[in-house]
Parts: structure tokens; C-alpha cells; sequence
């Protein structure tokens, strides 16, 4: 809002040091029913590259495909080189993205449990749909609404995550989202590896059964209280503070309300949250909500996981091992999972992602190293290479497990201001699902064209990545999320371009107020 001094100043002092409170039951629970929200995407992303490479799949909606794998000259980079059958794959995540604009405003005025509703009814639909496809044209109506139900759920699980969790473990709780999207992706794969062998109809049994961690998504969006800081912002000033209270497990809990009373002003005084974000008090924030999901999906990773099926069989695995590797790179992806969530707020979010990106570029090199000597168009991998290359694989997904995987979502979710924060949330997500269409429809003809030279592509990616993470983003660990202002404040950057006073209107500000 433009910068009268009546205008609401949001959160202007730092009380970090007096909120009170600790980990109660009654949060983990909050937290761990919402955080299911999270399987749905997982889920779907493992079980694409699964029932992309069964047959009875292939011949009923793909034929060209199915006769280009059974051709024993084929060229291995491209004999999965078809749009139609990228489309299937990332025709969810377009959905998804227009799925989470409209998921904003609903988000806002009706709270974060209203969006996991939608978002859980729409998968269901979608899931049902896809189990019953009789043709290309239902298949892709019931991956629209899968992509519907996943931009829901992307946009207010992880807003509803941070605004539950106590801000010293924000980091941990947060992740929770990660870890169940991990844990759907294994179990998608599990779940492949054993319908693979109910040919011609365990494709359907694999996608039909995405609609369990929704029916499981949408009872959580029933049963699971609202968070304080939206029903503040809504006006339930009593009913906030009296699940602040409960989730917090003490009746002291006026230094964290005072913030989100100051920060709920603030956002009610602003009426259009799109065009607040814009402003320079929320420019590093906005800048991060582009760049984190944007680099999330430039590692490379969701190509492996959407496509690991078809990338093992092309490097030369057959039908069945190819799916145990998949099985194996997903256990890898949930297991390093954990390491984050047990080590984010002691080591804090820079760390990691620095350290990931590290490791990740590595591995990257040393699998275009291998296949470029030992892999070509027409020759397969012998069992020693590519029982390497599936290790080398596997470090990759754990570094990513424990860095840009969680963290990719987490810091985006924990930086916005309450008035920008759905609008913020809205932003990564629709970023992140706008690269992940981008990759999944591309990866395919990117693979063909490429060759081994795909995973240098993700390689220099990652090293551009990992610098930007070294030189803009700044340490958030154990910052309170609404006083997270204070952290772009203080950083040798953005102080540069955040407002020293937060009322004040890009138009009034002198040169010395923006410098300093």
C-alpha cells in the first residue's frame, strides 16, 4: 500500500527471543496429516516413468512407441522420442500450474484447508479417470485433473507447514512435505515394479491407486485444525489465538501472536497481493520464489525419477531390472530425505544446498563420462558399467534428496510476508510446475539430441545454481516467519534494495533510504 503513515507497518521489531512454547503432539499430527498433500505429487512423478515402459500400456494408447522398443536396431538414445507420450507425462504439470494461480486467492480468503480439499477431491477424480481410460482423450483429461489437485496441494501444504511448525524446527516439519513426496515416489515404484508383471492391465491397477494418499489428502483437509496466522488475517483474532495456543502447548504466546497480528494488518491493507510482490520490500523474496523451484528442477532430477524406466532400458536393462533400479533410486531419493529434516535447522538451509549442488555436479560429470566412452546409439552398456552408472545415479538422487529436493520447497515457503505469502507460494509453484512440464515434454528429444551430453546440460545448470545460493541467498534458519523481513535487512545485498522502513513506497524513497 502506497506509503502514508497510516498505513499498517506489519512486523517492525524482532521478538524472536520471547516466543515461548514447544513441540507438542498435537502439531506433529497437524503437520504429518497435511504434509500426505505431498505423496500425491510424489506418487504421480514415479509412477509416469513406470507405466510409460509396460506394454499393455504402450500398445493400447502409444503403438509407434511399442514398435519402436520391440525394434532391436532402434537407436537407444530415441526410441522413446514421442510427444504424445511426453504429453501423457507432462500434460499434468501445465494443468497444474494454471491449477495453482486460481489456488492463490482461495488459499487467502478461505484458509490453507480449503485448498487441500480441492486439491484432494480434484486427484481422486483424476485418478479414477485415468483407471478407466478407454482412450488417449480420457487418459489426458484425468492427468489435467491430477494437475488440478497437485497445484492445489503444492501451494497450501507448504504454506501450512511453515505457519504450523514451531520456527526453531520450521525446517524439519516443512520437509515433511518432501519426505512424503519421496515416499510416493517409492511406493509408486513398488507399486510398478509389481503390476508390471499384470500384463496387459496392471497400468491401470498403477494409476488407480493414485487416488489412496488422495482419499488420505482430503480427510486430512477435513480433520486438521486451520492455522493461527490465517484465521488472524480472516478476522478469527480468538479462535487464532486459541490455536496458537494449543499448538504451541502454553497459554504464553503474545510475543508470536503480536507478529501475526502486525503482519495480518498488513496483509488486509493490501488488495492486490500480485501486484504488492512486485514492490521492493518483496523483491529478494520474489526473486528466490523464481529462482529456488526454477533451479529445483535444472538439476535434472525430475527427468530420472519421471523417466527412470525408459532411461535404464534405453542404457540397456531389461523390462524388469529396469524398474528395480527406478525402485532403488526412489528408496535412495525417501531415505537421504531424512538426513535433511534431521540436520536443516542445525546446519541451516545454505549448507546444504550448497553441499548438494556440489555433489550432484559430480556425479552428473561421471555419468557423462561413462556413457560418452562406453554407451552409444547402437551398443548397450556391459553389467559392470551399468550397475556404476545406476550407483553413481543413486548419489546423485541422495544429494538432491537432502538438499535442492526439500529445500527447494522450504525456503520459498518460509520467506514471504503474510500479504504476499499465498501469492508468493503461488509464484514457486507455478515456476516449478512450468520447468517441470517444460523438462518432461522435452527430456525425451533433449535425450535423443544430446546423448550423454544431457547430463552435462544438468551439470552446468547445477554450477550455476550452487553459486547463486553462495552469493544471494541468506541463512534462514531459526528466523520466525514473520519476521523474516529482518533477515534481506541485514544480508550484504538485498539491504541494498529492501526499504529501510516498511511502509515506505518505492516512489518516496530517497537514495540513501534505498542504499541502506
Amino acid at each position: 500500500m502506497a506509503g502514508g503513515s497510516l498505513a499498517p507497518a506489519g512486523v517492525s521489531k524482532e521478538r524472536a527471543e520471547q516466543y515461548e512454547g514447544k513441540v507438542t503432539s498435537y502439531v506433529i499430527v497437524s503437520c504429518i496429516v497435511a504434509a500426505i498433500g505431498g505423496s500425491i505429487f510424489g506418487y504421480d512423478i514415479g509412477i509416469s516413468g513406470g507405466v510409460t515402459s509396460m506394454d499393455g500400456f504402450l500398445k493400447k494408447f502409444f503403438p509407434t512407441v511399442y514398435e519402436n522398443k520391440t525394434h532391436a536396431h532402434e537407436n537407444n538414445y530415441c526410441k522413446y522420442n514421442n510427444q504424445g507420450l511426453a504429453a501423457f507425462t507432462s500434460s499434468l504439470y501445465l494443468a497444474g500450474l494454471v491449477a495453482s494461480l486460481v489456488a492463490s486467492p482461495i488459499t487467502r480468503k478461505y484458509g490453507r484447508r480449503g485448498s487441500i480439499l480441492c486439491g484432494g477431491m480434484s486427484f481422486i477424480v483424476g485418478a479414477t479417470l485415468n483407471a478407466a481410460a478407454a482412450d488417449l482423450a480420457m487418459l489426458i483429461l484425468g492427468r489435467i485433473m491430477l494437475g488440478i489437485g497437485i497445484g492445489f496441494g503444492n501451494q497450501a501444504v507448504p504454506v501450512y507447514l511453515s505457519e504450523m511448525a514451531p520456527f526453531r524446527l520450521r525446517g524439519g516439519l516443512n520437509m515433511l512435505f518432501q519426505l512424503a513426496t519421496t515416499m510416493g515416489i517409492f511406493s509408486a515404484n513398488m507399486i510398478n515394479y509389481g503390476t508390471s508383471k499384470l500384463e496387459p492391465w496392471g497400468w491401470r491397477l498403477s494409476l488407480g491407486l493414485a487416488a489412496a494418499p488422495a482419499l488420505l489428502m482430503t480427510l486430512g483437509g477435513i480433520f486438521v485444525p486451520e492455522t493461527p496466522n490465517s484465521l488472524i488475517e480472516r478476522g478469527s483474532k480468538d479462535q487464532g489465538r486459541k490455536i496458537l495456543e494449543k499448538i504451541r502447548g502454553t497459554d504464553n504466546v503474545h510475543a508470536e501472536l503480536q507478529d501475526i497480528i502486525d503482519a495480518s494488518e498488513l496483509a488486509n491493507s493490501i488488495e492486490h497481493p500480485f501486484r504488492n510482490i512486485l514492490k521492493r520490500r518483496n523483491r529478494p523474496q520474489l526473486v528466490m520464489a523464481i529462482f529456488m523451484p526454477t533451479f529445483q528442477i535444472l538439476t535434472g532430477i525430475n527427468s530420472i525419477l519421471f523417466y527412470a524406466p525408459v532411461l535404464f532400458q534405453s542404457m540397456g536393462f531389461g523390462g524388469n531390472a529396469s524398474l528395480y533400479a527406478s525402485a532403488l533410486t526412489g528408496a535412495v531419493l525417501a531415505s537421504s530425505t531424512l538426513v535433511s529434516i534431521a540436520t536443516v535447522d542445525r546446519w541451516g538451509r545454505r549448507a546444504l544446498l550448497i553441499g548438494g549442488g556440489i555433489q550432484m555436479i559430480i556425479c552428473q560429470v561421471i555419468v557423462a563420462i561413462i556413457l560418452g566412452l562406453k554407451f552409444s546409439s547402437d551398443k548397450e552398456l556391459s553389467k559392470s558399467f551399468s550397475a556404476l552408472v545406476v550407483v553413481v545415479i543413486c548419489l546423485f538422487v541422495a544429494a538432491f534428496g537432502w538438499s535442492w529436493g526439500p529445500l527447494g520447497w522450504t525456503v520459498p515457503s518460509e520467506i514471504f510476508p503474510l500479504e504476499t505469502r499465498s501469492a508468493g507460494q503461488s509464484i514457486t509453484v507455478t515456476v516449478n510446475l512450468f520447468f517441470t512440464f517444460v523438462i518432461g515434454q522435452s527430456f525425451l528429444s533433449l535425450l535423443c539430441a544430446f546423448k550423454f551430453g544431457i547430463f552435462l546440460f544438468f551439470a552446468g545448470w547445477i554450477t550455476i545454481m550452487t553459486i547463486f545460493v553462495y552469493v544471494f541467498l541468506p541463512e534462514t534458519k531459526g528466523v520466525p516467519i514473520e519476521e523474516m523481513i529482518f533477515v534481506w535487512k541485514k544480508h550484504w545485498f538485498w539491504k541494498k534494495i529492501v526499504p529501510k522502513y516498511p511502509d515506505a513506497d518505492e516512489s518516496t524513497l530517497t537514495p540513501s533510504d534505498s542504499m541502506s
